[in-house]
């Protein structure tokens, strides 16, 4: 079967996950066109590929008429909570997700919003672990915006896709333990290149679950032709 190439927005490319997805939109024959928006310049040149630097994600509004005709948003910027009290993570995760999706909605209503949480997110909002409530929330009001679909990814341990420049360090110390978690426990570990291939197939192909598990990242990773 053949589909549509299709466009799409990458944020967080200065990190892990969303280094790892940039590469899987330049690699696949589905993406037509990969616009990254950053903080900085991520360095990489490809005929796919275009970027926007902002400077303040609080701020997007910037953007507007940049972003117009795209299919999808994968959105992988993120923050660990260590550290920080509740309002804190709040602003970092909530108000910065929330305003950035807002101001991309309003120039692509047929755009999916593809939001990248994490595995024991709370969708009740009520639970004991603050991360957890506040990306619950995240996940929550995000799927009251208009977009034509929305999903959020909850991955656990994602194994590195080698040669990437931003991968975390305490990688090198746990990746041996990547066989036997796929073995033994394959709802914990998906692979980043899984990670993105299944994004591009929640794009083309839409899915019937709107929050996407480790088990959904790797079936959907397998659905579209390479």
């Amino acid at each position: 079967m053949n589909y549509a190439k299709i466009k799409v927005i990458v944020t967080g490319v200065t990190g892990m996950v969303g280094e790892g997805v940039m590469h899987e939109c330049l690699l696949s024959p589905h993406v037509e066109e990969v616009l990254v928006i950053s903080r900085r310049p991520t360095g990489k040149t490809d005929p796919k590929l275009k970027e926007i630097i902002l400077q303040d994600f609080y701020s997007p509004a910037a953007l507007e008429e940049k972003v117009q005709g795209y299919d999808a948003c994968y959105f992988c910027l993120g923050v660990t909570s260590i550290g920080k009290n509740e309002a804190e993570y709040t602003h970092l995760t909530y108000d910065l997700t929330l305003g950035f999706a807002k101001a991309i909605e309003k120039h692509n209503p047929d755009m999916t919003f593809v939001y990248v949480s994490g595995k024991g997110t709370d969708s009740s909002e009520k639970g004991s672990l603050m991360w957890a409530r506040v990306k619950g929330k995240t996940e929550n009001d995000l799927m009251k915006l208009n977009f034509k679909a929305v999903f959020a990814f909850r991955p656990s341990m994602l194994h590195p896709t080698p040669g990437l420049q931003h991968t975390l360090s305490f990688y090198k110390y746990i990746n041996w333990m990547y066989p036997f978690l796929r073995k033994f426990a394959p709802q914990m570990v998906c692979t980043l290149r899984e990670l993105g291939q299944s994004m591009i197939a929640v794009t083309l192909k839409g899915y019937d679950k709107s929050v996407i598990e480790v088990a959904d990242i790797v079936h959907l990773s397998k659905v579209l032709p390479k």
